[in-house]
C-alpha cells in the first residue's frame, strides 16, 4: 500500500515499557493475534469507536510504513478493507511521533496533528 504514515493507539505505560526497551511488542490483544494492529490516518476514528471507546490515558503512535519493512503487511480486515499489520516488534527508532490520545466533551477520542477525523 502507498499509505505512508500509519497508526496505533496504546497505552501510555506500554509505550513507556516500550522507550525503556527500544522495541514494541503489541498490547495484549495485539499479542494474542499474533500482530500489532495499525490504521491509516482514515482507518483511526473508526477503529477508536470499536477498540479503545471509553479508554483513557492512552497515546496515538505514528510510523512511517516504509520504515517498517516486509515485516508490514496489509491484510483485509473490517469490511474487507486493508489495514496494515506489523508481525514483529516495532522498534521505537522507526516512530516519527508520539502524542496524548485524550477524550473530547462527547466520549470520543480527540486526535492530533489533523488525523483521524470522520469519514
Amino acid at each position: 500500500m502507498a499509505d505512508d504514515l500509519i497508526y496505533h493507539m496504546c497505552k501510555r505505560a506500554e509505550w513507556q515499557a516500550a522507550q525503556a526497551t527500544g522495541g514494541y511488542a503489541g498490547s495484549s490483544q495485539d499479542v494474542a493475534d499474533g500482530f500489532i494492529h495499525f490504521s491509516t490516518a482514515a482507518q483511526l476514528a473508526a477503529s477508536a469507536a470499536k477498540h479503545r471507546a471509553g479508554q483513557t490515558d492512552l497515546v496515538l503512535i505514528e510510523v512511517a510504513a516504509a520504515r517498517l519493512g516486509p515485516a508490514l503487511r496489509w491484510e483485509p480486515s473490517r469490511g474487507g478493507a486493508l489495514f496494515p499489520h506489523l508481525y514483529g516488534v516495532l522498534p521505537v527508532a522507526a516512530v516519527r511521533r508520539v502524542a496524548d490520545l485524550p477524550l473530547g466533551p462527547d466520549g470520543r477520542h480527540v486526535f492530533p496533528w489533523g488525523v483521524g477525523a470522520d469519514a
